[in-house]
């Protein structure tokens, strides 16, 4: 009878696992600042079709009430019903699914009236810095109010 030999299993050395991990260190490092700013860009593409929603919501809610919400009132009136006993008795809220969302940078949403352009009001981020004004993914982004 014939005694097969067995292989002796053989791993990877330290050297080649360092040198597979450079490279994906390398990959990464071309790769890496790419996605990122595609990252940044789709934040600005999220805060602008969210403002869209408000937009819409509001709209909707001008159309019901026979009027924009007031400045003070903010945009907690599409969740919440207004204070006075005209509109509430006219709100057919809430005009939002859930809360009214925070932009993509975690901070609240803005309501101004007027807004730019001939807009009655206005619905807009400021950007990722959180500062009105800016450049880049700091711009403010939305309906501007009048004077942006």
């Amino acid at each position: 009878m014939k005694v097969r030999g067995y292989r002796r299993m053989r791993g990877f050395t330290l050297l080649e696992m360092l040198v597979v991990l450079v490279i994906i260190g390398l990959i990464a490092s071309l790769v890496g600042p790419r996605l990122f700013s595609r990252v940044d860009s789709s934040k600005v593409q999220v805060a602008e079709t969210q403002t869209r929603l408000l937009r819409g919501a509001i709209e909707t809610y001008r159309l019901e009430v026979g009027r924009l919400p007031t400045a003070e009132e903010g945009l907690a009136v599409l969740s919440t019903a207004p204070a006075d006993d005209r509109s509430r008795a006219r709100w057919r809220g809430p005009y939002l699914d859930e809360k009214v969302p925070a932009d993509p940078w975690g901070n609240p949403y803005q309501y101004a009236i007027p807004g730019r352009d001939g807009m009655p009001f206005a619905i807009y981020s400021f950007g990722a810095d959180g500062k009105a004004g800016g450049e880049g993914n700091d711009a403010d982004v939305g309906f501007l109010p009048q004077g942006q």
